[in-house]
Order: C-alpha cells, then sequence, then structure tokens
C-alpha cells in the first residue's frame, strides 16, 4: 500500500529532495538552481511518498501564496509511475490544504502530460499555456467537491 505522509524529519526532506532532484534535474534538464528556491527551508510544506515496503518514492511541496495555495514539484521515480502514488500523493496534500486553508483558492503549474493526471483529481486549466524550465506547462485551478467545504 502506497502511503504518502507530511515530512517530519531531515531525513525525509533530504529523499524527497533525491526524488526532486532525479525526476526534474536528471529526467527533465530542469537546472538545479531553479529546482530549488528559498521556499524549501522556509515556508513550503513538503511531503514524501512511500511503497508498501517503506521506499520513498514521491514527493510534493504546497505553500501560500497571495493568490491561494499553490502545490508544487510533484514528482514520483519512475520504477512507481502507474501504480496510484501520485494519486495518493495529490489526495495527502489536498486533505491537508482543506483543513488548514478551507476557503484558499488552489492552484498548480501542470506540464502538458500531467494535465489529464490533474483533471481526473478535480484541477482545471486556467489561461494560456506558458513555458517554465523549457517545458510547456498550464495553470490549473482545483474545484473543490461539493459538501466537503
Amino acid at each position: 500500500m502506497i502511503t504518502a505522509e507530511p515530512v517530519s524529519d531531515l531525513r525525509d526532506l533530504d529523499a524527497a529532495f533525491t526524488i526532486r532532484e532525479t525526476v526534474f534535474v536528471h529526467e527533465q534538464g530542469v537546472p538545479a538552481d531553479a529546482e530549488y528556491d528559498l521556499h524549501d527551508r522556509t515556508d513550503a510544506r513538503h511531503y514524501l511518498a512511500r511503497a508498501a515496503d517503506g521506499t520513498p518514492c514521491g514527493a510534493a511541496r504546497w505553500r501560500t501564496t497571495e493568490n491561494g495555495v499553490k502545490l508544487e514539484r510533484f514528482a514520483v521515480l519512475q520504477e512507481f509511475r502507474n501504480q496510484a502514488v501520485g494519486s495518493v500523493l495529490l489526495k495527502r496534500v489536498l486533505l491537508d490544504v482543506q483543513q488548514k486553508h478551507p476557503e484558499a483558492t488552489v492552484y498548480l503549474n501542470a506540464q502538458l502530460r500531467a494535465i489529464p493526471f490533474y483533471e481526473r483529481h478535480g484541477f482545471s486549466k486556467v489561461g494560456d499555456q506558458f513555458t517554465e524550465c523549457d517545458i510547456e506547462h498550464f495553470k490549473m485551478v482545483w474545484s473543490k467537491p461539493q459538501g466537503n467545504a
């Protein structure tokens, strides 16, 4: 069973950073200085997903901004993709965000290939396509399920 929990110690934070580096820097060619920012060590809330055997396999973070709550840095290691890791991670993050900021707009910048995934979880594209770190994206906003507000 896949689990996802908020990062609570430096070892888990290091595991989350390692996953992000593997996916974004090594696989996708994002410059390391663009992948890591001051939010990582200050105001972002980090999450780590683990496979049934405890192996770290996914990472994410969220933070508050002037526009609401921004979900960021969702990454799943290649060998764990298409095994619901992303869904478990996203659902846990959304649960925590709703509890802490129930009235906030929840949004993210999705890579084109991830748009169908986010649409299945209640996100909708907003605005025009744009480029971030040489990767095409759309801003997406989450529509909270009715009855869960």
